[in-house]
């Protein structure tokens, strides 16, 4: 019974619903419309005004996600060109300092009156063993390189090439080894003595010279070449420090510590000199380099 009132109520409400869309179809508004139309216009245009919105919202979120990415990317990019640039920059500087090194190397060997021949330091241990500073060099027997060769730079004196050199490389004790040693004297003054590695820093120590001697600090230390083995008049270092001998049986003697002419850690590239050791003289005349005294 009530399945059936239940059915008549929407049989009716169809046919009211039907009715009124009927009439609706044929009544027209004033402007010549009709309703039903009026009405249909007016819902679908509210949907798609809708659908509208949300299809330029999507638009919009999407136009700035690709704007977004298009930006980091664009940026990224930036950055590795960046990163380029300074990668080249570093190289070009590396390339700079080493032309400069060449070019002072150079001068050296053409305005010095010594064979010389241009070698690269290719290892060493300048810090394995304490006292201990020895290099590299890629130049051997076949270059003419010999035992107890003096090797100089473009500052000074830079050591002796010690043991048997191979083909085409040696060793060489630098000057501020502990057991290394090179007549000297101090340019200004004249005064004698000899350079030897030291333990401590400054690491050269100029011995033997009389407190007698009217020597200061920053005066020039240079090779004197009575040695036999380093040309008379290079480099050697400046002294830092100078106090009278104590009391141990050496106070006739001025104690002196020397900085070095040449910064190790950074030696790249130096001269071995062709001349073999000469046995060791007191006035030793072998040239000096242009511009030093005599």
């Amino acid at each position: 019974m009530l399945d059936i009132r239940q059915r008549t109520g929407w049989i009716f409400f169809s046919v009211m619903i039907a009715q009124v869309l009927l009439v609706s179809a044929q009544v027209q508004t004033r402007s010549g419309v009709r309703v039903l139309q009026a009405v249909s216009f007016g819902a679908f245009s509210r949907v798609q005004s809708v659908t509208s919105s949300g299809v330029r919202g999507v638009r919009d979120v999407w136009s700035n996600y690709a704007e977004l990415r298009g930006a980091r990317d664009e940026n990224q990019a930036l950055k590795q060109q960046l990163a380029d640039l300074e990668v080249r920059l570093q190289e070009q500087r590396a390339l700079a300092a080493r032309t400069a090194k060449l070019t002072e190397l150079l001068e050296l060997k053409q305005a010095g009156p010594l064979p010389t021949i241009a070698a690269e330091v290719i290892g060493g241990n300048p810090n394995a063993t304490p006292g201990i500073r020895e290099i590299t060099i890629d130049r051997g027997t076949a270059d003419g390189v010999q035992p107890s060769m003096a090797v100089i730079g473009p500052k000074g004196i830079v050591g002796r090439v010690i043991g048997s050199p191979a083909a085409h490389a040696a060793r060489v004790q630098l000057i501020i080894d502990r057991n290394a040693a090179a007549g000297a004297l101090v340019e200004r003054t004249r005064d004698g003595g000899l350079i030897v590695g030291a333990a401590g820093q400054p690491p050269l120590a100029l011995e033997m010279v009389s407190q007698l001697a009217d020597i200061k600090v920053g005066d020039l230390v240079v090779s004197s070449g009575i040695d036999g083995i380093y040309p008379k008049g290079y480099a050697i270092g400046w002294i830092e420090t100078l106090e009278k001998g104590k009391e141990s049986g050496r106070g006739l003697y001025w104690t002196v510590a020397v900085r070095p002419a040449i910064d190790f850690n950074s030696l790249e590239e130096v001269l071995v000199v062709l001349v073999p050791p000469r046995p060791a003289t007191v006035e030793d005349e072998a040239p000096a380099p242009p511009g030093a005294r005599k």
